[in-house]
């Protein structure tokens, strides 16, 4: 079990002083429940605007939009149309009897959004997983089963059932909290299952950014309302209140109060399903900045079914919306929905009170909140929910950085959160008087069945954020993980659910000696490095000689030298090699462009090392800013070689292990207006370089790993999943189907079992047999193949062709990048090539939006082939 003490207030752990691009930064990182995590809290100021930003790390955004500063969402969707597309060959083609396999951890945890509780069985729970997709347990949450593997994208923000037929389930995507990796590309719409998550359905709302809460009328199961945020690192214009009155086949937008407002929360009367609330949230977050609040930050109420909005705020004793005005959450009791809650913070993040009404929200009264003063600890724009007791009105549940309880309608509150993890931001009640109840946290599902005195923590939850691994070269069932928010962990028998938290905050790169595996190394964020010297047992500091004006990257490069046990490297702006256990000497200058970013960001970090497993005196570095140099005598001179290298950030440098002239680099970020190479290969210690990403989806590229038994077998791990060459970078097929569809953030091979591990953001560890892939035959061929379509991109629609080898029956779709058909047409095709008009329109003749489709052509039951169209509007 995952469990952790309760302490009684923040305590600073430690002070880092770093110097970025606008001037001296101090950060505060907080020790957390009992563990001693980590969260960066800026205490820096924007000039001029009188804000304390404390926003997250925008470490995961920023490695992603360099240099532009923003994401293309058309350069993402292709992406996802082209892993779609290796995903089918690699399951049709694939050897369907060898596959991945979860690695854990189970019993670590990680952020949930959003639950759900079946009300005919409180043993059936469905969870929200801010990068992990939709699992559900049938058992009270002692098992889980993944539902959302395969979606467009595995980041969701709400979960709901049908009230009227609770075996439909809808998913929201992407996470409305505005911190942490998921952010950085939001979701893909809005889903629906008939059968309790066996399949699902696109409904659309591909455009929304993320989905903060879904309501489903009580009385009719096809009118459903959706609170949609909008994209986190831009304005856009699709934020708001949606309404669909045809279960999800066409959408309204009922409630838009701004392009940088959009609807956070929404609660609708289950005895007046006209009555609904929302909660607007004026937001934007830039990579440099942030502003989570202003005067739109406001409560709208409509009594027809969404058809009119009134503004509720400065009425009734509701706060008016103001420049300082911050998230507000809602709730109503299920059993006397005349009484409401609505919490709010304020635009810095701290809690701002909590508004009780007895009358449906006509009048609202502050309650007795003194107690809950720090309940946001300064951040109140990563939870700002609030939860009403359904048969108890009485009974309020605050769901912030910590859990209170009052249990006479806000006269007191207590903290009633026991042992669970901080940062809240789900709590579902089962049916009954006194209903089960299960909290969602930073930390995973808890359930309890006392009305939330005492919490348990739920097992077999893989939906871990993972940024890096180590394994043990001396005990194959040991395995390290640094997580998001959870810490570093430690597995030393093999199994998913015996991962222990070992050193705090979030946890980065971990390390294990080669040959000696009781001396192990680990950081959090800005290079908190410790060294432990009993298999991860205690600490001590590990980071003596590294100066202290150096840049230190978010999540700080550590590497062993593969030709000499005792020697390490660790990065900064510079390079150190290890002078002893715990003590480093430079053995660089600055190897970045310099100090850069802004608004207290570090940048201008070495973000990936590597050494040359033929000969140590070869050294490789890149950074954040697009620099690669290499060292050929161990660090006494060094040569930039980013020439020939797109400028985005350097992810991974890897020699090669055959040839000690040969290396391999890979990058970040998306193309703009030309194709973009996420992996390259030099020959000539870095004089010349050759993109080899071939027919790799075009995202970023996160790791590289040569094989080190075979020459020019190469595995890349990506946003889009891992990817195999077997002739230098010729070509790549995806490796295995059966991965989830999850961020890959780093691969490790245990060489002597030859299993390859990968490390997802958001569904754990898996791992796969190498060696055991091997193709099965080749399905049959189909009489014909698809054509490029033209023009492309268009406005107003492309031609899709083809060459057949004989007369056919032709089925010609397009589909949306969630996976929603949004057009189709059957027809007889004679030999030969053939054409015909797609208009950028929807099977029912309506415009669609901007963005990437889809265009898939079969033939006699035999797929031709697949093909992105841009339709720019």
């Amino acid at each position: 079990m995952h469990v952790m003490s309760r302490r009684s207030a923040l305590s600073l752990l430690v002070v880092v002083v770093a110097l970025g691009g606008a001037g001296l930064l101090a950060r505060l990182p907080i020790e957390r429940a009992g563990i001693g995590e980590v969260e960066e809290r800026d205490v820096s100021r924007e000039p001029g605007d009188g804000l304390a930003p404390k926003a997250p790390n925008p470490w995961f955004f920023l490695e992603r939009a360099y240099p532009q500063g923003r994401i293309p969402r058309e350069a993402l969707q292709a992406g996802r149309h082209q892993a779609a597309l290796l995903r089918e060959e690699a399951r049709l083609a694939g050897d369907r009897e060898v596959g991945w396999i979860p690695r854990g951890p189970s019993n670590v945890g990680g952020r949930i959004t959003d639950l759900a509780v079946d009300p005919r069985d409180d043993n059936r729970v469905y969870a929200a997983a801010a990068e992990g997709g939709v699992l559900r347990s049938d058992d009270a949450g002692q098992h889980w089963t993944p539902l959302f593997d395969f979606g467009p994208s595995l980041a969701m923000g709400a979960v709901a059932l049908d009230p009227l037929d609770p075996d439909v389930v809808y998913a929201g995507g992407g996470e409305v909290n505005p911190g942490g990796g998921s952010v950085a590309y939001g979701g893909a719409g809005l889903f629906r299952s008939p059968d309790r998550g066996a399949t699902w359905a696109s409904l659309g709302l591909e455009e929304v950014g993320a989905i903060g809460r879904i309501r489903v009328d009580p009385t009719d199961s096809d009118r459903i309302f959706v609170a949609a945020m909008g994209q986190l690192w831009e304005t856009d214009a699709n934020r708001g209140v949606y309404r669909s009155i045809d279960g999800g086949a066409t959408w309204e937008r009922v409630l838009h109060v701004a392009d940088d407002t959009g609807c956070v929360d929404i609660i609708q009367r289950p005895d007046q399903p006209d009555v609904l609330l929302a909660a607007m949230w004026q937001r934007l977050r830039q990579p440099d900045a942030y502003d989570y609040g202003g005067p739109n930050c406001t409560v709208y109420r409509s009594t027809d079914g969404g058809d009119n909005w009134a503004l509720l705020s400065g009425t009734g004793g509701l706060p008016a919306g103001g420049s300082q005005s911050g998230r507000i959450g809602l709730d109503l009791c299920a059993s006397d929905p005349d009484v409401m809650c609505a919490i709010y913070s304020d635009r810095t993040g701290y809690f701002a009170g909590l508004y009780r009404s007895t009358n449906g929200g006509s009048s609202w009264t502050r309650t007795s909140d003194g107690g809950l003063s720090g309940v946001y600890a300064s951040y109140g724009w990563w939870f700002g929910n609030v939860r009403i007791h359904p048969a108890n009105p009485l009974v309020i549940f605050v769901v912030g950085y910590d859990f209170y309880r009052s249990t006479n309608g806000g006269g007191s509150y207590s903290f009633a959160g026991g042992s669970m993890h901080v940062d809240h931001h789900a709590l579902a009640f089962g049916p009954g008087a006194s209903p089960v109840m299960y909290s969602g946290n930073d930390g995973g599902v808890y359930r309890s069945s006392n009305g939330g005195t005492v919490w348990s923590f739920l097992p077999e939850q893989p939906v871990t954020q993972v940024y890096r691994m180590a394994l043990s070269a001396t005990n194959p069932n040991v395995l390290f993980l640094g997580a998001q928010d959870n810490g570093t962990n430690r597995s030393t028998g093999g199994a998913a659910d015996d991962f222990q938290n070992v050193y705090g905050g979030d946890g980065f790169g971990p390390l294990v000696h080669p040959t000696n595996g009781q001396q192990v190394w680990a950081q959090y964020q800005y290079g908190g490095l410790g060294y432990s010297s009993n298999g991860g047992g205690s600490f001590t500091g590990a980071t003596s000689g590294i100066g202290g004006s150096d840049r230190v990257a978010w999540n700080a490069p550590i590497v062993q030298d593969p030709t000499d046990p005792g020697r390490r490297y660790f990065g900064t702006n510079k390079l150190y090699r290890s002078a002893s256990n715990t003590s480093w000497t430079a053995v660089s200058g600055d190897l970045t462009g310099g100090p850069g970013g802004s608004g207290g960001q570090v940048a201008g970090t070495i973000t990936a090392i590597g050494v040359s497993p033929l000969d140590g005196q070869v050294l490789w570095t890149g950074s954040d800013d697009g620099h690669v140099n290499v060292s050929t005598n161990g660090g006494a001179s060094w040569t930039d070689v980013s020439a020939g290298l797109p400028v985005r950030w350097i992810t991974s440098v890897k020699g090669d292990p055959f040839v000690r002239e040969t290396a391999y680099v890979t990058v970040s970020g998306f193309r703009w207006a030309e194709p973009l190479p996420h992996v390259f290969r030099t020959t000539d210690l870095g004089a010349t370089w050759t993109p080899i990403a071939s027919n790799l989806p075009e995202a970023p590229v996160n790791d590289i790993l040569p094989d080190p038994d075979t020459p020019d077998r190469l595995w890349v791990a990506s946003d889009l999943g891992v990817y195999q060459s077997t002739n230098g970078g010729g070509a790549w097929s995806m490796l295995g189907a059966d991965l989830p569809n999850v961020v890959v953030s780093e691969l490790d091979l245990d060489a002597a079992n030859r299993r390859l591990y990968a490390g997802t953001y958001g569904r754990s560890v898996f791992t796969i047999d190498v060696d055991q892939l091997t193709a099965a035959p080749p399905a049959a061929l189909a009489p014909g193949r698809l054509l490029a379509p033209y023009p492309n991109p268009s406005e107003g629609g492309s031609w899709i062709a083809w060459s057949l080898s004989r007369e056919a029956s032709l089925d010609v779709s397009v589909y949306s990048v969630a996976g929603r058909r949004v057009w189709q047409t059957q027809r007889a095709a004679a030999g030969g090539e053939g054409r015909l008009f797609w208009a950028g329109e929807d099977e029912h003749g309506r415009a669609l939006p901007s963005g990437v489709y889809l265009a898939r052509v079969s033939a006699a039951g035999r797929e031709l082939g697949a093909a992105t169209i841009t339709l720019r509007r």
